[in-house]
């Protein structure tokens, strides 16, 4: 397919990349920041993007004292000779072009003057990311997640490669991170590359999520896109609520406060107000009562026993008043969260139980908070269930590893969270499973999937850790400076993210993409869903048709 050719190359360094003459042929006002380009040298294709554009003239003068262009032909005739543009490039990865064996190699060497700079064509995408079409004939798992600027070729992230490390999507509030997570969690289960557990504080995944566009009200959440293969369940810690919104509940979630931790006090630190002191004790509790520390600490209090508080107050050596602040704090569990069961010594199902088991075989579960849609209750939830998760897979992974049997081994999870700052701050980072996850469970397949307004308030280490990152568009400079520290060419992709739209366009760098790529991403419509293999109406009887001739 022919390149359409938009200028040479002028001049440049392997560090501080190209830059391009652009041809006067070539209206500046279609060349835009993060556009896919292809530089031909004499022996190499480099596959670069625009990262900065500038005007410029060959007499300095002529700025200075501007010509009259009320009159077209000479604003024709000075345009492209006078005056001219000069385009930044970055090239990210080269391909010799003289060789059978066609392999992208990163950059090592720069094209000589006056090398010609062309639009990337549709091969161009399909080689470098990769197509659908060849997840039949490797064991790569390409999954269409947009198109590139102007370009209407699929951009497909290897979902197989992108799982193996935990990954982000980052952007300020209403830049669809929910949508982009949501393309993302469907591609995961489309390709069967993982199975997923999505803490949904805002029930956008599970049964309905909200259509942000004209016209159309709500989108499928991910149980009825995948009803038809039965790999999605829905658990609600509101289950009157979810029957409400004529959501499916597969399981209500209750959970026992014997469950509880110390650690999972500590991540409620700011939303109980607890001070340190305070927070401490529940180490001290748990030592003395066990695993019903927080219920018997309750009944103690509860019980208004001066004497029985002072006497265990000492022998403890705890302040009393201290005991009661904490004691008041923890009521707060008590009364917003009717989701925890304060009698856990009555023979119960464990329903976590259960959450791990349709994870262990393959179900992707969605986790909804129904009217539980604030901060304390998604720490607690999240944190208890991802500790018990963390736990199993370490011993489902050494027993593969014994083993050495396929059979055994655990299929790759990726959890996903929202309000990630809020668990991977500086402080609980080092508290939560969350933390440990990101830092260190990559050999125990488990990644995790964050998506954030608020990069920097993510720990620096845990921010290394990801191997993927989605950036919609963000505003705020400290959060800019986080999702691109320790990033190669931060000052020209700092360039393309201040020119992104606030809508349905994302920049994605890292592990999961050969090169970083400026996207407009997929719609989720009725298209989407036919993809996914849901047909509706004309369409539905014209599949049914369809089996049934391949059938007889």
């Amino acid at each position: 397919m022919q390149r359409k050719f938009l200028g040479n190359i002028i001049r440049g360094s392997l560090l501080e990349g190209l830059e391009m003459k652009l041809s006067p042929d070539v209206p500046l006002e279609h060349i835009k920041a993060g556009k896919f380009l292809v530089v031909s040298g004499e022996q190499y294709d480099f596959f670069s993007i625009i990262t900065d554009l500038r005007l410029a003239a060959t007499n300095e003068q002529m700025l200075s004292n501007p010509p009259n262009f009320s009159n077209d032909l000479l604003r024709a005739v000075i345009s492209g000779t006078g005056t001219y543009t000069v385009v930044s490039l970055r090239p990210m990865l080269m391909l010799e072009r003289a060789t059978e064996q066609r392999t992208l190699e990163p950059v090592k060497t720069i094209p000589s003057h006056f090398a010609r700079v062309e639009e990337a064509n549709d091969d161009d995408v399909a080689l470098v990311f990769g197509s659908e079409t060849l997840n039949r004939d490797s064991d790569k798992k390409y999954f269409n997640i947009g198109t590139p600027l102007d370009m209407e070729q699929a951009v497909c992230l290897d979902l197989k490669t992108f799982s193996e490390r935990s990954s982000a999507v980052f952007g300020r509030t209403g830049t669809g991170k929910t949508f982009i997570t949501r393309l993302l969690l469907a591609g995961f289960i489309h390709t069967d590359t993982a199975v997923n557990l999505v803490f949904d504080m805002h029930n956008e995944y599970g049964t309905k999520g909200t259509f942000e566009g004209v016209g159309q009200k709500s989108v499928k959440g991910l149980q009825p896109l995948f009803a038809h293969r039965g790999k999605v369940k829905v658990y609600s810690l509101d289950k009157e609520g979810s029957q409400r919104r004529g959501a499916r509940c597969d399981h209500e979630v209750r959970i026992s406060v014997e469950q509880i931790e110390p650690e999972d006090i500590l991540l409620l630190q700011e939303e109980l107000r607890l001070n340190p002191t305070a927070a401490e004790y529940t180490y001290i509790l748990k030592n003395a009562f066990g695993n019903a520390w927080l219920t018997d600490f309750m009944n103690l209090m509860d019980s208004g026993d001066q004497a029985a508080i002072k006497d265990f107050a000492s022998s403890k050596n705890l302040v009393d008043d201290s005991m009661r602040a904490l004691w008041r704090r923890l009521n707060r569990l008590r009364q917003n969260c009717s989701f925890l069961d304060f009698n856990p010594r009555k023979e119960k199902i464990d329903v976590i139980d259960h959450l791990i088991t349709d994870l262990l075989n393959g179900v992707s579960v969605v986790v909804e908070f129904g009217k539980y849609d604030n901060m304390m209750s998604y720490l607690l939830v999240a944190n208890i269930i991802t500790r018990r998760v963390e736990e199993t897979y370490k011993e489902r992974t050494d027993n593969y590893l014994r083993t050495q049997n396929e059979a055994d081994k655990p299929k790759q999870l990726v959890i996903t969270v929202e309000e990630a700052h809020k668990f991977l701050n500086k402080r609980a980072a080092a508290q939560t499973s969350f933390g440990k996850i990101a830092r260190e469970l990559r050999k125990y397949y488990v990644s995790l999937l964050l998506v954030d307004q608020r990069p920097s308030g993510i720990d620096d280490e845990i921010l290394s850790q990801i191997g993927t990152k989605i950036v919609a568009a963000l505003s705020d400079e400290k959060d800019i400076n986080a999702v691109l520290s320790g990033v190669s060419n931060a000052s020209g992709l700092r360039s393309i993210l201040a020119s992104l739209d606030t809508k349905q366009q994302a920049l994605i760098m890292g592990h999961g993409v050969p090169m970083p790529v400026v996207v407009k991403t997929r719609n989720y419509d009725q298209a989407f869903y036919e993809a996914m293999g849901v047909f509706e109406g004309e369409k539905k009887r014209e599949k049914i048709r369809a089996d049934l001739d391949k059938a007889f």
